[in-house]
């Protein structure tokens, strides 16, 4: 096998032909989207389409759709603008929610990196009912799927609002605004098969929203700024093709469960991270013992073959995880670990491939504890 391999959909997925096509066509176009002019109208229509498509795949309406310019930008927007005095968040967030505000208490997490039910319903009583709740719907390292319902459920009862990054779970698993019972939820394009640089906030009307970035009237006085029209084109293609997709995804599971099973053959004592709660069904995050993880990203991408150490948000750095962290992950295998996320277009070749490489670089490493056939 000579063409890459690419198993970092977590971090970016290819943008999808449609996609690239629905871009261009709003390039071609010249229109401000708040100039009342024919072109700006055109313009405006687009954006509006647009916003009915990913509100369509999450069940919300359009009028709850703010566009950002990215994923981060809406946790910010969000964690920034409801004026809570106390916010609960997991400590197996991103980045972008646990360095978004200077009030943000971390909720621990079990060994499987779900968080802490319990603790943060007792956490919750301890308060005076202004409080936000920012749990992720799955986590971007180890795919874990988190109770999000249950603990919207909860903080309403104590009063709380509750906020949901669920970037890594849109186009991977079934994403309902009433069924998650949140106020606000997180959402990015690129996750999707759509461009970088586009993401969105979903929002509870009825809860006052401070904008992030002032001076200007654009999406309804919440996020000011002349809108991306052509970003906003492609994650509103990009999300009318995420719900056809869907009903792919099983395949993919099949053949994450495939590569899993295929090094624990190889070594059956490589851990996989959070593999006894539900996970996304593209995602696995494994330790390979007495390799580094950088080490094995390199040596991976030597072969062609392109996974990562967990975000890819850290300016290309391979570090610590705080995901691994949060779960007591022992620094042995935290320092060993990977992440392989599958998407659309990968194949059963491309899996045996892998697993063939990782057991070349395993057998290099630990020569005396080598299974399997070659």
């Amino acid at each position: 096998m000579t063409r890459a391999i690419y198993f970092d959909h977590n971090a970016t997925t290819p943008v999808a032909a449609t996609v690239a096509d629905a871009i261009a066509g709003a390039l071609a176009l010249t229109g401000n989207a708040s100039s009342v002019h024919t072109a700006g109208r055109r313009a405006r229509q687009m954006v509006e389409e647009a916003r009915e498509k990913v509100a369509e795949l999450v069940g919300a309406s359009p009028a709850q759709i703010v566009f950002t310019g990215s994923g981060t930008e809406a946790n910010n927007l969000v964690l920034s603008g409801t004026a809570s005095r106390h916010i609960l968040a997991s400590a197996v967030e991103h980045d972008s929610v646990l360095a978004a505000a200077d009030n943000i208490e971390q909720m621990p997490v079990d060994g499987d990196g779900v968080i802490d039910v319990a603790a943060l319903a007792a956490r919750l009583s301890d308060l005076d009912g202004q409080a936000l709740v920012s749990v992720m719907l799955a986590n971007n390292e180890t795919g874990v799927i988190e109770p999000v319902a249950e603990i919207a459920r909860i903080a309403k009862e104590h009063g709380a609002l509750v906020h949901t990054d669920a970037v890594q779970a849109l186009g991977k698993i079934n994403v309902d605004w009433t069924d998650l019972g949140v106020d606000f939820m997180s959402l990015s394009a690129h996750k999707i098969g759509g461009p970088q640089g586009v993401g969105a906030l979903v929002i509870n009307e009825e809860i006052p929203l401070q904008s992030l970035i002032k001076g200007g009237g654009q999406e309804r006085s919440r996020r000011a700024g002349t809108e991306n029209v052509p970003g906003i084109v492609g994650f509103g293609a990009a999300a009318k093709l995420a719900a056809t997709n869907l009903d792919e995804i099983e395949e993919i599971k099949t053949l994450r469960d495939h590569l899993e099973s295929g090094i624990r053959t190889i070594a059956p004592d490589t851990v996989v991270f959070g593999e006894s709660v539900d996970r996304l069904p593209n995602t696995t995050c494994l330790s390979m013992p007495n390799v580094s993880s950088e080490t094995q990203v390199m040596k991976f991408d030597l072969t062609g073959i392109m996974v990562s150490a967990g975000s890819a948000c850290s300016s290309g750095k391979v570090q610590a995880s705080h995901v691994l962290k949060a779960m007591d992950v022992v620094e042995e295998f935290a320092s060993t670990a990977i992440r392989i996320s599958l998407g659309h277009g990968n194949t059963m070749d491309e899996v045996e491939h892998f697993v063939s490489q990782w057991r070349k670089m395993y057998a290099q490493a630990n020569p005396n504890k080598l299974k399997g056939a070659a």
